[in-house]
């Protein structure tokens, strides 16, 4: 009893300090939000799905400042893309490209009032949909406090990237954003997301993608090192589609990065790849939910955390094959690198399948360097620094490996070098 009403009562106390938005045809999913968000109240750390990360400093009224850091020259600058630009937040239309490009519409949350919307049946219809078996309240408070977002409809190949840059200049800002993305039948996009976005960041992404759609994703997070941030995917897959998504998250003192996929068409294709780097008062909670609910569909789920000076890696994985889903092939691997005695890894990999006619697996491990590969290296001249670093990027790799663009895939090989070369002892 004491636990529920301290929950009720920092519930009370946040949504105390927020606006909710009025007007449009957003207002209706909402209500509906701020509804059920009321009734399952914010997370506190009884909760299952959060036994490993303190959800305090996430759902508290006040912002904990988070000092402002240079982030230099953003990944993904040299890319040719259209650059959309938040800051804390806010969207600024003067750093930002023009927002037309062919094969798909953008749109702003903040500005597409219209009482009737393609997005109406999409905000928050996902994130619905992701609250079961298990609640996901603080994507249910995105969804009825969110002020902002960009909405894409993509009818057909886009030709480059559509790149939302996130920077950081208030160190009390606490900023909402939501994104809803359709993808039809036939289509593809890729999407590219970088930098800290406020001091506290809650965002939700909404990506329902039509058969044989394409929908890639890559995203950087850093640099300011003492942001937090809860963010949320929910995506659901038709027939023959694809979504692959790559996170790179690199320092940050709290992350938790959620992803729920539904693949509800024949032959779909979902991978899901995260590789992060910590240092120190770092923690980062990788959680993954994804559900078959076709036949011969394919997931993978791909995470690899370096972890250093105290930091704290979690990653809470599952597979739920549903009755019917035949011929499915789950792929899910978690492991962590610990580059001394104080840091940890906390795994709670997960399989529950209701078919009988599939290829699933599940593995976690940690670990040490190889000591017999630095040796091999340091006897051929490699300083141990060095050698230590290489390995390292080896054994991020196969989560790297996901993203299929090699361009892009370079940029981040390079910002993980740099980042390796900085933190040495």
């Amino acid at each position: 009893m004491a636990e529920a009403a301290l929950q009720q009562t920092a519930t009370d106390a946040r949504l105390a300090s927020l606006t909710l938005p009025t007007g449009g045809w957003s207002e209706a999913a909402r209500a509906d939000a701020l509804s059920r968000v009321k009734s399952m109240g914010l997370p506190h750390r009884r909760d299952e799905y959060w036994k490993y990360t303190r959800p305090d400093t996430l759902t508290q009224a006040d912002v904990i400042s988070a000092a402002v850091f240079d982030e230099g020259t953003p990944i993904f600058n040299d890319i040719d893309s259209l650059k959309i630009v938040f800051v804390d937040g806010v969207f600024d239309e003067a750093a930002s490209d023009d927002l037309s490009l062919e094969g798909v519409s953008i749109e702003r949350l903040a500005t597409s009032l219209a009482d009737i919307h393609w997005a109406r049946d999409l905000y928050g219809v996902l994130e619905t949909r992701g609250q079961t078996p298990v609640q996901r309240p603080l994507a249910t408070l995105n969804t009825a406090f969110a002020t902002d977002g960009v909405l894409l409809h993509v009818t057909g190949k886009v030709s480059k990237p559509i790149n939302l840059q996130y920077q950081h200049k208030s160190e009390c800002s606490d900023a909402f954003l939501h994104h809803v993305i359709r993808v039809d039948a036939g289509a593809e996009v890729t999407l590219l997301e970088a930098g800290p976005a406020a001091a506290r960041f809650n965002k939700v992404m909404e990506v329902d993608i039509a058969d044989t759609g394409v929908f890639h994703h890559v995203r950087a997070q850093g640099r300011d090192h003492e942001r937090r941030a809860a963010t949320h995917i929910f995506a659901r897959l038709g027939q023959e589609s694809t979504f692959k998504s790559f996170t790179l998250t690199k320092n940050g003192v709290m992350t938790r990065n959620e992803c729920v996929i539904e693949l509800t068409g024949d032959d779909a294709i979902a991978h899901v790849a995260g590789a992060c780097v910590g240092d120190g008062d770092f923690h980062h909670d990788d959680t993954v939910f994804i559900t078959h609910d076709a036949v011969n569909c394919e997931s993978r789920q791909v995470f690899k955390k370096v972890l250093r000076n105290g930091a704290t890696g979690v990653f809470q994985g599952k597979i739920l094959v549903k009755p019917g889903a035949q011929k499915t092939d789950g792929y899910q691997i978690s492991q962590s690198l610990l580059l001394d005695d104080d840091s940890q890894f906390l795994a709670k990999p997960e399989l529950e399948i209701y078919a009988d006619d599939v290829a699933c697996s599940h593995g976690s491990t940690s670990g040490a360097i190889d000591e017999t590969a630095l040796f091999y290296l340091r006897s051929r001249g490699v300083p141990q620094d060095q050698a230590t670093d290489l390995l390292t990027l080896a054994f991020l790799a196969e989560a790297v490996d996901e993203i299929e663009d090699e361009e892009l895939r370079t940029e981040i090989v390079d910002r993980l070098s740099g980042w390796l070369e900085r933190h040495r002892n």
